[in-house]
């Protein structure tokens, strides 16, 4: 082969890269939101997978890495807060989006979704553009964290490889969820300096959002408990946001 000739393949390659359609995995015992969600994100130019039960779902998740999931919580066999809380104990699969989708809307339901894992929580019936809105937020955040690596600063121990979507405290893994290692980015990239809670909404979610401020809250909390001892780092500056600072 020339050399001409593998400049060529090696375009196409990469072109194919560029080109691939992000996938998204919905799953939902309605089949009439699965079809509008197919309608809808292939339209978006998105590719969807969909399931109407949890175990073809989760079979299919053991042979394919999605780049983000459209999760129902009332589902037959096992619930959607349980296969969230699955996910995330997977390492294989534990940074990908989880957007909850469900009927279930009060504020208690909101929280409970977000503590154990899902990045973002739409209500029952929903706009199929803000949904997509929201996925393509979700989607260009994942894809900012493939791009070359920033330098962070190391804080009390703390490695934050943007590369690689980790963080390290010594020897020790952080398993965080994609807004959680969001939000830590945030305020790494300016240690010391309070970030409001509007502000971090701003950067994660931009006009694309109709959020709680409580959802920062609650993101900040599962980020501590996950960093343990140095959970300490993520300051609250009562009344204005917070901060990351020894």
């Amino acid at each position: 082969m020339t050399c001409q000739e593998e400049i060529a393949n090696m375009k196409i390659a990469m072109q194919g890269t560029i080109d691939r359609k992000p996938l998204v995995m919905a799953l939902d015992d309605e089949p009439d939101i699965l079809e509008l969600l197919r309608v809808n994100l292939e339209k978006a130019g998105m590719e969807i997978s969909t399931h109407l039960s949890p175990a073809p779902f989760i079979t299919e998740l053991e042979t394919r890495i999605p780049d983000a999931i459209v999760l129902d919580i009332m589902l037959p066999d096992m619930d959607g807060l349980e296969i969230c809380k699955r996910i995330r104990g997977d390492e294989r699969i534990a940074s990908v989006p989880i957007l909850f989708l469900t009927a279930r809307g009060d504020e208690l339901d909101i929280i409970l979704g977000l503590e154990l894992g899902g990045d973002d929580y739409m209500v029952k019936p929903f706009s199929p553009k803000e949904l997509i809105a929201r996925l393509k937020a979700i989607l260009r955040r994942s894809r900012s964290k493939k791009k070359e690596p920033e330098t962070l600063p190391r804080i009390g121990g703390m490695e934050i490889d943007s590369n690689r979507h980790e963080v390290r405290i010594g020897e020790q893994k952080i398993n965080l969820t994609a807004t959680e290692f969001d939000i830590l980015k945030i305020l790494a990239q300016k240690p010391g300096w309070v970030f409001s809670r509007q502000m971090i909404l701003d950067r994660l979610w931009g006009d694309e959002k109709d959020v709680l401020d409580r959802t920062i809250d609650v993101h900040i909390k599962n980020l501590r408990e996950k960093l343990g001892p140095a959970g300490r780092l993520v300051q609250s500056i009562r009344g204005v946001g917070y901060k990351l600072e020894e």
